[in-house]
């Protein structure tokens, strides 16, 4: 299929069968056997209704005249010619940052707390800047959180996570969007107040299997719950929106495209408080040009 709309890494998929992309499994990203559906990123102008009446297609959208389009593989040609759709291009996959385990009663490495005592945090925490992170957002867009743990909890024992997105379960997506299940701060106290663990599970059955993100969240905004105030992250007073990347089949692997997901959904939550929010992202990868700058 050669279209100039087109991102030649899906042109190149497109033009081999399902048995050839797996032997290239960059060529598979975004592509769901079950009814051959591809999950692609669109840059689009105009409005997108009659794609998503004519196609049948769900669509997510983004920032920017961006959209995540999911669309069967033989309607993808009939996109191309949209004159709305001025680009169609598949996801990449993303990874983890370096991060290796240590088995400690506190959430964060003793090098996270180097890191923000090199970075000058504890003086502006001090008078006259005073700056915690109170009123202000978090994004964690990682591997999940051990929302349980002392340090993402208030006084009382409230959660100070005001949003949990898993896009790893399926059922309850929040508003606007297809993957997922949604917990907001009510339903994560309720978990919290539970009589038993499996109660809790079961009520926000969302896990933190690496430890990745709950070391990530820890180190941005962990409050010293947990080791009496001897250990506290950089913004103790922040609340958190998390974001579990991936999906059930593979937790440790994330797509751009849900990745673009979790900001505009952060975005969102920040704009309904009216709160200033700061993103962290922990994910990457080695895609694009790797020339030296001159």
């Amino acid at each position: 299929m050669d279209n100039i709309k087109l991102d030649p890494q899906l042109g190149l998929a497109l033009t081999m069968t399902v048995e050839e992309r797996n032997q290239n499994l960059d060529l598979n990203v975004g592509y769901n056997p079950n009814g051959a559906i591809w999950e692609v990123i669109v840059q689009y102008v105009g409005d997108l209704s009659s794609i998503v009446s004519e196609l049948a297609v769900d669509v997510v959208y983004l920032f920017g005249d961006f959209a995540v389009i999911r669309i069967a593989e033989s309607d993808i040609e009939r996109l191309l010619n949209y004159p709305e759709i001025a680009y169609v291009e598949k996801p990449r996959t993303l990874e983890l940052g370096t991060f290796y385990r240590q088995q400690e009663e506190n959430v964060f490495l003793g090098q996270g707390m180097e890191g923000i005592a090199a970075s000058c945090i504890p003086k502006v925490r001090r008078q006259p800047f005073s700056l915690t992170g109170l009123g202000t957002l978090i994004l964690i867009a990682d591997s999940g959180i051990d929302y349980a743990h002392p340090d993402f909890r208030n006084a009382d024992g409230s959660t100070r996570i005001v949003a949990l997105w898993d896009q790893s379960l399926s059922g309850n997506p929040p508003e606007g969007y297809v993957i997922g299940s949604y917990y907001d701060a009510t339903t994560i106290n309720r978990a919290l107040q539970a009589d038993s663990l499996s109660e809790r599970n079961q009520i926000v059955p969302s896990f933190d299997r690496s430890g990745h993100g709950t070391h990530v969240a820890g180190i941005a905004a962990g409050n010293g719950r947990a080791s009496a105030g001897r250990i506290v992250g950089v913004a103790p007073q922040a609340e958190l929106i998390v974001v579990k990347l991936g999906s059930g089949s593979d937790e440790n692997n994330a797509k751009t495209t849900q990745l673009m997901q979790a900001v505009t959904f952060a975005v969102g939550i920040a704009e309904q408080l009216n709160r200033p929010l700061s993103i962290n992202i922990s994910y990457g990868n080695n895609y694009g040009a790797h020339e030296p700058c001159n």
